[in-house]
């Protein structure tokens, strides 16, 4: 299994975890455990840093944009004074939709999470 990074007890990935796993940052998003590539596609910022919210997406945490965890869009752009900036947030979730961010596969196996 050389393409499996080793995540962490299974136990611990409780509903609104995220923890980075490699390249990956991996989370419990209302009971789905989903992986996804760890960095932001607006200033590269680490995602596996990053919160859910209450939709169940992946808020960046340096500017707030949202990914869907299932496909990896963007479904919220940058906030805050990148907000004001005309068609920023729209670009970047054109972008996504063309190159979204890239999806793991975890499995569990004995208790334990690895992702690939």
């Amino acid at each position: 299994m050389s393409n499996e990074t080793e995540v962490g007890p299974a136990s611990q990935m409780t509903p609104g975890t995220v923890i980075g796993a490699g390249k990956y940052a991996v989370g419990n998003s209302d009971g789905e455990v989903f992986a996804v590539t760890r960095r932001c596609r607006h200033l590269m910022a680490d995602l596996a840093e990053g919160t859910i919210d209450s939709d169940g997406c992946l808020t960046c945490p340096w500017h707030g944009a949202k990914y869907d965890t299932g496909s990896g869009r963007m479904v919220r752009g940058p906030q805050g004074i990148f907000a004001r900036i005309p068609f920023l947030g729209a670009a970047f979730k054109t972008l996504t939709h063309v190159l979204p961010l890239g999806r793991g596969r975890v499995t569990d196996r004995d208790g334990t999470l690895y992702v690939e």
